[in-house]
């Protein structure tokens, strides 16, 4: 079932990014209050993006993906997350980041390229719009 197999990567996707995000939120240093609260809107984000997706692969009677990308075909994003944030400054944190949100978008336009029924195409056109303007943020901070 190839959609469950699309769904079930962006599922993944987002288990990374909100792993990504829970560490560098303990990562960050007293003083970087503002990202540490960005990163708690954009964990929200996927944990909301996760369960839209999960509904899906769920009504079609495909087991619910629980893992991250390391085992699928979807390029990782957040390897080895501890060392992304470990003792680095904030440029390099939001310059990890936005590599991060990178391979977000990337595995979201493998999935539009997919062949996919039309209510899941738009349900994944929307979280990619949305992880876009995300991206932005991120990148915006990381150039200002």
């Amino acid at each position: 079932m190839k959609t469950a197999e699309v769904l079930n990567d962006l599922i993944k996707i987002n288990n990374d990014r909100i792993k990504g995000y829970e560490t560098g939120r303990q990562e960050l240093k007293e003083g970087d209050e503002d990202l540490k609260a960005l990163f708690l809107t954009m964990i929200s984000e996927s944990q909301k993006y996760r369960m839209a997706l999960a509904t899906e692969v769920g009504s079609l009677g495909v087991d619910i993906e629980t893992g991250t990308t390391a085992s699928g075909k979807i390029y990782r994003g957040w390897m080895d997350v501890k060392a992304m944030f470990t003792g680095h400054d904030r440029q390099s944190v939001l310059n990890n980041c936005e590599t991060g949100e990178d391979a977000a978008q990337h595995a979201y336009k493998m999935a539009l390229e997919e062949e996919i029924p039309a209510n899941i195409r738009e349900l994944v056109s929307e979280q990619k719009a949305s992880l876009n303007t995300s991206h932005n943020k991120i990148k915006a901070l990381r150039d200002a």
